[in-house]
């Protein structure tokens, strides 16, 4: 397991602020146990502040801006969620062509919690089965997915394998999945 990645970068996409870190910070590091080399993309340079839910955590060094990053040099996409992380980067067009580049280009995304609604902007839910916090299954039902209650979804009825889990009591099987799905 230790190089199940090794030669594979995982571009991790957040907003400046808002991030829950531990969605942040559990999958980087099974990123990294797995032998990848995750990478935070962001929308500003510089560090975004995390969240611990509504209470600030800590601050993360910005890797490259989505003006400068191309989809075309990373092997998967990590969406974490927060609720004001993926709020912010639905608003930011940028950001949302993004992660529509690895839906384009058949790549492997993995998305928890609330981040769905980058998804859901990005029109790259529909006909997908998905889960997420409970209060998107609206959200991504009118946007065309099939929302299911699980904790962890792997869903590859659509142009790559989609990861997604609820929360972070869901972490331990939405990592597993994550460095299972971008081991292809």
């Amino acid at each position: 397991m230790a190089t199940d990645l090794q030669g594979k970068t995982i571009a991790f996409l957040v907003a400046p602020e808002g991030v829950e870190q531990v969605e942040l910070t559990e999958p980087w590091t099974a990123i990294e146990q797995a032998g990848g080399r995750p990478r935070l993309v962001s929308t500003e340079a510089g560090h975004v502040q995390a969240f611990n839910h509504l209470d600030k955590a800590d601050t993360f060094d910005v890797d490259t801006t989505v003006d400068d990053a191309d989809p075309a040099s990373f092997h998967a996409l990590v969406l974490p969620g927060g609720v004001a992380n993926p709020d912010f980067l639905r608003m930011q067009p940028k950001a949302v062509a993004f992660a529509k580049a690895f839906f384009d280009a058949g790549k492997p995304v993995a998305a928890i919690c609330h981040a769905p609604w980058t998804l859901i902007e990005a029109d790259v839910v529909r006909g997908r089965t998905l889960t997420s916090w409970p209060s998107l299954q609206t959200d991504l039902r009118n946007a065309g997915a099939t929302w299911v209650d699980e904790e962890v979804q792997i869903c590859q009825g659509g142009p790559n394998t989609l990861v997604t889990s609820r929360k972070p009591d869901d972490l331990k099987a939405f990592c597993q999945a994550a460095v299972e799905a971008f081991r292809a």
